[in-house]
């Protein structure tokens, strides 16, 4: 029986690592029952928005949706369709894994997980420029939102990712020795909640500047890591290029009942339609996608053809060593799956 969900091809390399992608799904026999639609700058170009409704009411019948790297349009009025998307349906967790494939990098054996609140903090887009001797931008002002049910659900989701997946411990990243009321709000709440936990999930906190010197200089102390909004876009990055770069990095948006699922890098126009770009990232958040779906024993196949494809070497893109092709290597990947 086919699953539907909304399938979202994106911008700049989107549409190559959605084919490859797709490719790689239907070799393990996964079956989804795709509705397609647009949203980004090729939506702004066709449809006059960069998030069509017939989009949004594709996501909302679905409930589920694979989505390539989208463009925000620059000095266009527009927000992002990202952020759009998270905050519309309540996509309150973001997660971003990372794991080490690539041999002979710097770090070995990593493997973390980072779980973003999602749809508060500085991202809610509350700004305003305040004029002064009349230079009308003399000041500018963004404030923060957050509430104890932002944080509460954001890091409950880590500890239950804990339990579900077999983790040892969860680290609270936060700022509260400086922002007292915001991430201070998300470190008590986050202490509150861990004490539901105690005896089956370690728990410790870390202030954010601190924790990114501790992830360059021994990541392996940590394992799992819940922030706030704009920390976690920042430390993923951070953990991304622990194990090779942004095209290793896949991502998650759940909320209660929906869920989206994507790469974490952007759209790189400078290398769309030269048929290089690396679609790891993206293959692995569709194995997300199959582990959201309980097809986990297809979820682990990819994986397992992923890495081997990618240790062996031999039909790897430019950016990870090698001098394939996005479809040669999704190819490569098939021919592991068998």
């Amino acid at each position: 029986m086919s699953i539907p969900a909304t399938l979202i091809r994106g911008d700049g390399i989107g549409p190559e690592i959605i084919e490859a992608t797709l490719r790689v799904l239907e070799a393990v026999g996964a079956l989804f029952d795709w509705d397609e639609q647009t949203a980004g700058l090729g939506a702004l170009e066709s449809e006059g928005t960069p998030l069509p409704d017939c989009t949004v009411e594709s996501f909302r019948q679905t409930r589920l949706a694979l989505k390539g790297p989208l463009t925000t349009p620059v000095g266009t009025g527009f927000r992002s369709v990202n952020v759009l998307l998270r905050r519309e349906f309540e996509l309150y967790a973001n997660v971003r894994p990372v794991k080490s494939m690539i041999p002979h990098q710097r770090y070995d054996d990593i493997d973390l997980v980072l779980v973003r609140e999602n749809t508060e903090g500085l991202y809610v887009g509350f700004e305003t420029t305040i004029s002064v001797g009349g230079d009308p931008r003399a000041v500018a002002q963004s404030t923060a939102i957050v509430t104890r049910q932002g944080c509460e659900r954001a890091v409950r989701f880590a500890f239950e990712y804990a339990l579900a997946n077999g983790r040892k411990k969860v680290t609270i990243c936060h700022k509260a020795n400086i922002l007292r009321a915001a991430s201070g709000l998300f470190l008590d709440v986050g202490r509150e909640v861990a004490d539901d936990y105690k005896g089956k999930v370690e728990v410790d906190d870390v202030i954010i500047d601190a924790c990114a010197m501790k992830l360059v200089l021994d990541p392996w102390q940590f394992d799992i890591i819940v922030t706030t909004n704009m920390f976690g876009d920042i430390l993923s990055d951070l953990m991304a290029g622990l194990v090779g770069g942004l095209g290793m990095a896949p991502g998650a948006n759940i909320g209660d009942d929906a869920a989206l699922f994507e790469a974490v890098h952007g759209s790189a126009p400078d290398i769309a339609g030269k048929g290089i770009a690396n679609p790891t990232a993206l293959i692995l958040a569709a194995c997300m996608m199959l582990d959201h779906v309980d097809e986990e024993e297809n979820a682990d196949r990819i994986r397992r053809a992923l890495e081997g494809t990618i240790r062996e070497g031999t039909h790897t893109t430019r950016d990870i060593g090698g001098n394939a092709s996005t479809l040669e290597f999704a190819d490569a990947v098939n021919r592991r799956l068998g």
